[in-house]
Parts: structure tokens; C-alpha cells; sequence
């Protein structure tokens, strides 16, 4: 069944079992501004479980990008907990690889010199590195273009370049913020796919952030929705489709809904901020006045 009989979406808390493989417990981030304190996150906590698929998902300035650094250590002069396995973060972890939006590819290097920068960061040997830089080349199916720059590639075979570097380096837990936001639709699709199928081999733990819900429903075990500033868990989602997520399951009836049910909520966040915009600019005399 790909929804209940009731035709409900399962609304769940955060995980309780003890083999957590990422906890965050009560992130709460302050900046000070020319404006004053401003709260990006207030008291977030999410648990992760190993080989689970998380995406986190909320408005504009809701916090979901601090929140991805705060978790990958890159961040810090924050109040509450992350912890991989237990042990707490106080900094970038071995364990925790990071993908970012931004085009991240050395232009003067060659696709597989890219993949084995890490490795090589790491000193090791080069006939381990361009083995295992091979090998992730080939599981993103850019098998064949190991000699190309950057430069000879399209905007998503440079992201899944991104994407292999980050895991030959074999971490525990892959964290992806907006990977695909500048790729057209259709593209955003096929590496959707290519991401899961990876996910789903490795069985690697991975937290996503996004503003897309197509994509958040199309690759996620849960969903994390976040209110409007300050960040906070709006409610977590359980998403009950069956893997693999086809065509046939993407254009089903118990997709759509689960693509109203978050759109509802983050409509009904998004409406907050606009009006927080607006009030923002009357205040300022950004009104025409």
C-alpha cells in the first residue's frame, strides 16, 4: 500500500532508537546584525538513522543552510548538540562528507584529478587514489570522461564530479545543500535518481537540504519541514512510498498528496515571510514613499 487506508499522510516524530547515526539536539543560532539579534534556528533537533534518507525543507530564511553548516561542523558559537554516533562535532568530522549548491569543480584539473583531490589531501598513494577516484567516477555514470576539464562537461556532470569527490573519501554520512538548484528540471530528475540509486548501494545516511518538494518527496524516507524565521521543526513526514521511486510511483495519486500536504504547510510559512518582507519595507520607507 502506498498510503494508508484512510488516504492519510503519516505524520512521525524524530527517531528514538539509540543507533543514531547523526543527532542534532536543540541547535539554536543567533547573528547579530546592523538591525539587531536575529535567531536563524531555535531549538532544532533531528535524529537520523543509519542508511536513512532525511531531506529538510522550509521557506526563504528559515534557517536550512545554517543548519547544514552548524551539522557539518563548519559552524559554531551555537547553543545545543551534534553528534555522529555519539561522539559530538566540534568541527568538520571524518565521517561527514558535503556537497554544496555552488560549482565546486578546479577547473585546471581533470575530472579524475578532481575526484582524487581529497584523496591526495590525505596522502594516499596515487595507485589507490586514481583506483578508488575511478571507481566513484564510474558509480555516477561519468565513466569515460576521466580525462575531461570541467569546462568540456554540462552543469550536472560537473555536480556529480562534486558528488564523487565527496564520496571517495567513503564518509559515514553524505550532506547535500540544494545539489541540483541550478539545474534545469528535467536534469534535476535524472541526478535525483542517480543520487538515490547511490544512496540506496552505499547505504549511506544522507541529509538533504531543499527547497524543492518534488524533489524532498521523490528522495526522502522523511521530511523535515521547517517553520519561517526563526527556524523551527514543523513537523516531520513519513514518506510510505515504495523504492524505487519510478515514474509510475512519481506521477501517482499518494505522490500528489504528499506534495499538497508539504506545499500547504510551507505556503502557510511562506505567507509569514512575505509579510515580514512587506512590513520590513514599510519601515524602512521601501515602499515608494
Amino acid at each position: 500500500m502506498i498510503a494508508n487506508a484512510a488516504g492519510k499522510l503519516p505524520t512521525v516524530a524524530p527517531q528514538t532508537s539509540e543507533s543514531r547515526a547523526l543527532r542534532a539536539e536543540g541547535i539554536t543560532k543567533h547573528y547579530t546584525t546592523s538591525e539587531g539579534t536575529i535567531t536563524a534556528v531555535d531549538s532544532v533537533s533531528l535524529d537520523v538513522a543509519p542508511g536513512e534518507f532525511l531531506a529538510v525543507i522550509g521557506p526563504s530564511g528559515c534557517g536550512k543552510s545554517t543548519l547544514f553548516n552548524i551539522i557539518g561542523g563548519l559552524v559554531d558559537g551555537y547553543e545545543g548538540r551534534v553528534s555522529v554516533a555519539g561522539e559530538t562535532v566540534a568541527g568538520p568530522h571524518a565521517s561527514i562528507g558535503m556537497v554544496f549548491q555552488e560549482e565546486s569543480t578546479f577547473p585546471w584539473r581533470t575530472v579524475v584529478e578532481n575526484v582524487a583531490f581529497p584523496l591526495e589531501i590525505a596522502r594516499v598513494s596515487r595507485a589507490e587514489r586514481l583506483e578508488r577516484a575511478r571507481h566513484f567516477i564510474s558509480l555516477v555514470g561519468l565513466e569515460g570522461f576521466e580525462r575531461r576539464y570541467p569546462a568540456e562537461l554540462s552543469g550536472g556532470m560537473r555536480q556529480r564530479v562534486a558528488i564523487a569527490r565527496t564520496l571517495a573519501f567513503e564518509p559515514k554520512i553524505l550532506l547535500m545543500d540544494e545539489p541540483f538548484a541550478a539545474l534545469d528540471e528535467q536534469t534535476r530528475l535524472l541526478l535525483g535518481d542517480k543520487v538515490l540509486q547511490i544512496q540506496q548501494q552505499l547505504k549511506q545516511t544522507t541529509l538533504l537540504i531543499t527547497h524543492n518538494i518534488t524533489e524532498a518527496v521523490q528522495l526522502a524516507d522523511r521530511i523535515l519541514v521547517m517553520t519561517y524565521r526563526p527556524g523551527r521543526v514543523k513537523r516531520f513526514v513519513k514518506i510510505d512510498l515504495p523504492r524505487p521511486r519510478s515514474s509510475e510511483i512519481v506521477s501517482s495519486e499518494a505522490f500528489g498528496r504528499y506534495v499538497a500536504k508539504i506545499w500547504s504547510d510551507l505556503r502557510e510559512e511562506a505567507s509569514r515571510g512575505m509579510q515580514d518582507e512587506e512590513t520590513c519595507k514599510r519601515q524602512s520607507g521601501g515602499d515608494g514613499a
